[in-house]
C-alpha cells in the first residue's frame, strides 16, 4: 500500500494544474516534471535544467544557507555574497562599539584585508537532492503503531546515510517532505569563514524599522556583503590568514534593467516552516488563543525595552538586535491573525473539509480508513488547547524575553551533567557555556531584564491557564519574604550570581563539587529549576503526547488528501532548498487602498525626519537624491527605485534571497512581506500576499554612489537582458561559435559585463 502511494503522489501532482501562479515553495530537482511548463507561461526564459543540475553548475550553486537562519547568494567569481541587513545585523552589532559604530556609520571594507571575521557564522552550498522515498518507507505500513513507524524509519534513515556517497567535507541529511509521505536527502558542504565586507547605514538597512516592517510601501536598503572563504584547495576551512576567497560552481550576474509589472520573478533560499494544511480546528486555535497571547506578553517586552534604548546610547546599541528580534514577530503575528480573519481562513478551511469528507464517504476503498481523521483533528485540538497556551506562556515569559532565567536554566544543567557523565561531561558544558557567556554578558544588562521580568512573571501567573503551574514563582514570593513582583525581582537579581559577567565567571571557576552547591543555593536558578520541572510534568509531556498523535493524524490527512482530492499539494517549508516563482505586481489591501509595485527615492525621502531613529537619512545620501547622482542605476525616466512587490510565496528564512528574472539574474533581494500577506504560512491568498523586495539597482548605488566602494562593482557581472542583443550565459554555453561581437565574452567565459567605470558622471 505505502510502496503504491509513493508512485501515486508525484503523478498526482504533476498532472494536476497549477491553479494559483505564485502559490507554493517547490523542490528545485523536480521543476522540469512538475512546473516548468507554468513557469514559462509566466515569462520565464531558462529552463528548470538552469535552476537545478547536479553534473552542471546552476544557479542553486550560487544558493547559501546563511548562518542556518537565512539565505545568500553569491554575486562574484571571488565569492562575494548578499544577504539582508537584518541577516548580517547581529555580526554588525558585534563589531560595533560606541566608538566604532557600524550599525549607525556603516561599514565597507576597501580591501580584502579589511574585511572581518565572524566566528560561527556559515555558508552551506546544497550539492545535490535526491529522492529516497522507497528506502526510508521500506517495510512501513499503517498497520504499525506511530512510535514503531518511526522507529523504523529512523532506522531507514541510518541505513541510507550509511551508504550515501559524499565527496571531501560533504555531509547528508533526510528530510521528510508532505508531512512525512516522501523523503529526500540533501548532500551539502558547509564553509566556515565568513567575513563581512560591507553594509550600509541602519538608517538605510533599517529605514523605518519597526513602523514600516511588514509594510508596503517599503523604501528599506537591507542588504549587506559577505565573503566566503576557503582553502587554496577551494574547501571548507577555519578562518586563517592564509585562506582565499572561495570560487563558486556559479554566481548570479546582476541586472540593471530593473522590472515592470507582471515581470517574472523567481525567488530561491531556504524558507523555514509553513503550515498550508492545518485543519480548520489549529487555524481557529492560532487566531483566537494562541497569538492574541503571543502578542500581549512581546507588547509588554517591548515596550520596557524601548524605554531603556531611548534613555541610554548604550543600551540602544546592545539592544538593538534583539529589539528587532523580538519585534520581528510581534508584528507579524498581529498581521497574520489579521489577515486570517479578513479572508475567512477558517471558512475556507472548513469547506476544504466539507470536500475531503464527502469525497472519503463517497469511496469504498478508503471510507474506513480514513472517515476518523477529522473528527480526531476536534478531539485533539480540544484537549491541546491549555496545554498550548500554557506552552506559549512559559516559552514566551521564561525562555525567550526574560534573558537571566534562560541563562538559569543552563547554570542549572550542570549538576545533572556532573551527577550522569562525571567531570568529563560537567567540563565539556562548562567550556560550552564559557563560550556563550562571553557574547551574552556583551549584550546584557540587568536593570532591563529585571524590569522584564516584574511584568512579565505577572503577566505568566495571571494568564496562564493552569494555576498549578505558576506556584513556583509565588512561592519563591512567599519563602523570600517579599510582596509583588516588584519585591521578588528585587530579591531575586540582587542575590544571583549569575546577574553579571565577573561573578558568573568566578562561579564556574569554582571547583566542580563548590560551583554545584552553589548554583543549588542561588536563588534564581533554584526558581528556574522549579519553573521547569513543573513545565515538563505538566505542559511539556502531555503535550507532546497529544502533539505525536496530531503528527501522525495530519500525515494521514495529506496522504487522504493527495488520493482523494488531486489539486495543488507542494510540500510545506523545512528549511531545505525551494523555488517559488510569480510576477512582479501591486496590489488592493483590505481598505481598498491600491498599491503600485515599486517605490521609489522620492518617498524614501518624503519618509525623512531628521534624527529619528526610525527615518532618518543620512547626509550624503541626501544630496546623491538632491543632485538627481544616481549613476547608471537610474531609470529610463531618470528616477532612483528602491523597492518592489511581487507574488511570491515566502516566509522566514527566504530573508536574503535572491529575486531573479527570467534569464536568471538577480534584480532584487527579498526581505520580507507585506503585512496583509503574512497569513501565508498557513493561508496563501493571491489577492494580498506579496513580498518585498530591495531593487538590486538601489543595491548597487548605494555600494558605488553612497559608500564609494566601485572595487566591490567591479567584481560582479551587470548585465541588460532586457536590451537588444543580450545573450544570456547560458545561451552563450550552448552556442560557443556564436558570439555576439557587440558584448564580448570575457576569457572565463560567461555573462556580458557592463563596465560602469566607463558610465559614471
Amino acid at each position: 500500500m505505502m510502496r503504491r502511494l509513493i508512485f501515486t503522489i508525484l503523478p498526482l501532482i504533476i498532472l494536476t494544474p497549477i491553479l494559483v501562479r505564485g502559490q507554493g515553495m517547490w523542490i528545485p530537482s523536480l521543476l522540469q516534471s512538475i512546473n516548468e511548463p507554468q513557469m514559462k507561461s509566466l515569462g520565464m526564459e531558462m529552463s528548470a535544467e538552469h535552476i537545478y543540475q547536479v553534473n552542471e553548475s546552476s544557479l542553486k550553486d550560487a544558493i547559501v544557507s546563511f548562518g542556518g537562519f537565512c539565505t545568500g547568494e553569491i554575486i562574484s567569481p571571488k565569492g562575494l555574497l548578499l544577504t539582508n541587513h537584518h541577516c548580517g545585523y547581529g555580526q554588525i552589532q558585534s563589531h560595533s562599539s560606541v566608538e566604532h559604530n557600524y550599525l549607525d556609520d556603516g561599514f565597507w571594507a576597501m580591501s580584502m584585508a579589511e574585511e572581518l571575521p565572524n566566528p560561527g557564522l556559515t555558508a552551506t552550498l546544497i550539492r545535490r537532492i535526491d529522492n529516497v522515498t522507497d528506502q526510508i518507507l521500506e517495510g512501513v505500513s499503517e498497520e504499525l503503531s506511530p512510535a514503531e513507524r518511526q522507529s523504523l524509519i529512523d532506522r531507514n534513515i541510518n541505513a541510507v546515510l550509511s551508504l550515501a556517497t559524499k565527496g571531501p567535507y560533504e555531509e547528508v541529511a533526510v528530510k521528510p517532505y508532505y508531512k512525512g509521505n516522501m523523503y529526500f536527502m540533501m548532500t551539502t558542504i558547509t564553509y566556515e569563514d565568513v567575513r563581512l565586507v560591507g553594509a550600509p547605514p541602519s538608517s538605510i538597512g533599517k529605514f523605518g524599522a519597526d513602523t514600516d516592517n511588514w509594510v508596503w510601501p517599503r523604501h528599506t536598503g537591507d542588504f549587506s556583503l559577505f565573503r566566503i572563504y576557503a582553502d587554496s584547495n577551494n574547501m571548507p576551512a577555519p578562518y586563517a590568514e592564509t585562506n582565499v576567497p572561495y570560487q563558486p560552481r556559479h554566481f548570479l550576474p546582476v541586472s540593471i534593467d530593473g522590472v515592470e509589472e507582471d515581470d517574472f520573478t523567481l525567488v530561491f533560499g531556504f524558507p523555514g516552516k509553513t503550515d498550508e494544511y492545518l485543519p480548520a480546528a489549529a487555524v481557529e486555535q492560532i487566531v483566537e488563543v494562541l497569538n492574541p497571547a503571543r502578542i500581549a506578553i512581546r507588547d509588554k517586552a517591548l515596550e520596557i525595552v524601548d524605554s531603556f534604548m531611548r534613555a541610554d546610547e548604550a543600551i540602544r546599541i546592545q539592544y538593538a538586535s534583539k529589539f528587532a528580534r523580538i519585534a520581528n514577530y510581534w508584528k507579524k503575528w498581529i498581521g497574520e491573525s489579521q489577515g486570517l480573519t479578513t479572508v475567512n481562513a477558517i471558512g475556507k478551511k472548513l469547506d476544504e473539509e466539507l470536500a475531503f469528507q464527502q469525497a472519503v464517504e463517497a469511496s469504498e476503498k478508503y471510507r474506513d480508513q480514513y472517515s476518523t481523521v477529522l473528527p480526531g483533528f476536534e478531539r485533539l485540538y480540544t484537549q491541546l488547547q491549555p496545554l498550548a497556551l500554557a506552552r506559549e506562556y512559559y516559552n514566551e515569559v521564561f525562555v525567550r524575553n526574560i534573558e537571566l532565567l534562560r541563562v538559569a536554566g543552563l547554570f542549572g544543567r550542570l549538576p545533572d551533567l556532573y551527577a550522569d557523565n562525571g567531570e568529563a561531561g560537567y567540563n565539556d558544558f562548562k567550556a560550552r557555556l564559557e563560550s556563550f557567556l562571553a557574547g551574552f554578558y556583551k549584550d546584557f544588562r540587568p536593570e532591563v531584564d529585571q524590569q522584564v521580568f516584574v511584568e512579565l512573571a505577572e503577566m505568566f501567573v495571571n494568564g496562564v491557564g493552569i494555576p498549578t503551574l505558576s506556584n513556583p514563582v509565588l512561592e519563591s514570593m512567599d519563602s523570600a519574604g517579599v510582596k509583588g513582583f516588584e519585591g521578588l525581582a528585587g530579591m531575586l537579581y540582587k542575590n544571583t550570581l549569575i546577574g553579571e559577567a565577573t561573578s558568573a565567571q568566578e562561579l564556574l571557576n569554582l571547583p566542580p563539587d563548590q560551583a554545584i552547591a552553589a548554583i543549588q543555593n542561588d536563588p534564581l536558578i533554584q526558581l528556574s529549576a522549579r519553573l521547569k520541572a513543573a513545565y515538563d510534568q505538566q505542559v511539556a509531556e502531555p503535550y507532546g503526547q497529544i502533539n505525536n498523535e496530531i503528527a501522525d493524524l495530519q500525515r494521514k490527512y495529506m496522504k487522504a488528501r493527495i488520493l482523494l482530492l488531486p489539486g495543488n499539494y507542494y510540500p510545506d517549508a523545512n528549511s531545505t532548498l525551494r523555488v517559488t516563482y510569480g510576477q512582479v505586481m501591486g496590489y488592493t489591501s483590505y481598505d481598498g487602498s491600491a498599491y503600485e509595485p515599486q517605490t521609489w527615492m522620492t518617498g524614501l525621502m518624503e519618509k525623512y525626519k531628521p534624527r529619528d531613529y526610525e527615518f532618518d537619512v543620512p547626509e550624503r545620501l541626501r544630496q546623491l537624491y538632491a543632485d538627481k547622482d544616481y549613476g547608471p542605476y537610474a531609470d529610463a525616466d531618470g528616477r532612483m527605485p528602491v523597492c518592489f512587490i511581487g507574488t511570491n510565496h515566502t516566509t522566514g528564512g527566504n530573508s536574503g534571497s535572491p529575486a531573479i528574472d527570467a534569464w536568471g539574474n538577480l534584480i532584487g533581494l527579498n526581505f520580507d512581506r507585506v503585512w496583509e500577506g503574512t497569513m501565508s504560512d498557513i493561508n496563501y491568498d493571491r489577492r494580498f500576499c506579496r513580498n518585498i523586495m530591495v531593487d538590486a539597482r538601489f543595491i548597487l548605488f548605494v555600494i558605488d554612489k553612497f559608500a564609494g566602494a566601485s572595487h566591490l562593482i567591479e567584481e560582479m557581472k551587470l548585465v541588460r537582458p532586457k536590451q537588444p542583443g543580450y545573450v544570456p550565459d547560458w545561451k552563450r554555453d550552448a552556442r560557443p561559435n556564436q558570439e555576439d561581437s557587440r558584448y564580448p565574452v570575457p576569457a572565463t567565459g560567461g555573462s556580458e559585463t557592463i563596465n560602469i567605470q566607463k558610465r559614471k558622471k
